[in-house]
């Protein structure tokens, strides 16, 4: 049996995590209103105000209108797609360089006990799922309650019109990003640093939640602060149970109910 290859597998891990960083953050846009300026676009729009608010440029309905077409807008469906293919192309490449360095599956959080891969663990997964929405929803409450709300233009953009959209959303869109960014944040960041140098999880969950923020930038500062703290939590979770699953259930379903309580159903706040 091969020894794992740890070194090499850190590193393609460090590499995968500072792409997927910059990408997230070359993919944030500005939010206004009920929809969203690609990031490349927000110093066109400034400049465009500005000269309005200076007379420098009329009022054409036909020119607006032929800006309008010529600037490419991407539909809800078309986002789904796009987060959809980029993550999973994310974590093939590090799900790929984990079989060829031959990272055992347990420094990765999983093992053949049903308290890891099986029902229990699903249980256990969905459990702490409800606990860190129910948590998630009142962080929400307080930061509206103190003036500091967050940024939901990019929950916004993703939320589907019709029930096809929903289902690509609830069956494919979500289901992909929690694995991906539990396998990359935490078997990867978390376990594998931990098994293969005894290095402290705890420490590394610290890393892990950091990174998690960051690459939630678009959700505005307090946004990547719940972010993080959600990270940590996931992580904690992660390093208590060694689960990979009980994680991915947990984040699927503080996606999953964001979307569906407040974009399906309507509702600002519960709490």
């Amino acid at each position: 049996m091969t020894d794992p290859q740890w070194v090499p597998f850190v590193g393609l891990t460090a590499v995968v995590l500072v792409l997927l960083l910059a990408l997230a953050r070359a993919s944030q846009g500005t939010v206004r209103g009920d929809r969203t300026v690609p990031a490349g676009d927000v110093g066109r729009e400034m400049v465009r105000r500005h000269a309005l608010a200076e007379g420098e440029l009329a009022h054409d309905p036909a020119r607006e209108c032929r800006a309008d077409r010529a600037t490419p807008q991407l539909t809800t469906g078309a986002l789904l797609v796009n987060v959809a293919v980029t993550q999973g192309l994310f974590g093939g490449v590090l799900l790929a360089g984990a079989y060829f360095y031959a990272i055992p599956p347990g420094a990765l959080g999983v093992t053949a006990d049903p308290w890891n891969a099986g029902v229990p663990a699903l249980l256990v997964g969905v459990a702490f799922g409800l606990a860190l929405w129910g948590a998630n929803e009142a962080s929400a409450s307080l930061a509206d309650a103190v003036g500091t709300p967050y940024d939901e233009g990019l929950r916004e953009a993703l939320a589907p019109e019709g029930g096809r959209g929903w289902l690509v959303l609830l069956g494919g869109v979500l289901p992909v990003v929690a694995v991906v960014e539990e396998f990359i944040f935490r078997a990867a960041v978390v376990g594998v640093p931990a098994a293969g140098f005894g290095v402290s999880p705890w420490a590394l969950a610290v890393v892990s939640a950091s990174a998690f923020a960051v690459g939630h930038g678009a959700q505005g500062r307090i946004g990547m602060a719940v972010t993080g703290g959600l990270g940590l939590v996931l992580a904690a979770g992660y390093v208590l149970t060694g689960s990979l699953l009980v994680v991915v259930v947990a984040h699927y379903l503080v996606n999953a109910l964001e979307f569906l309580v407040h974009e399906g159903f309507g509702v600002e706040r519960l709490l």
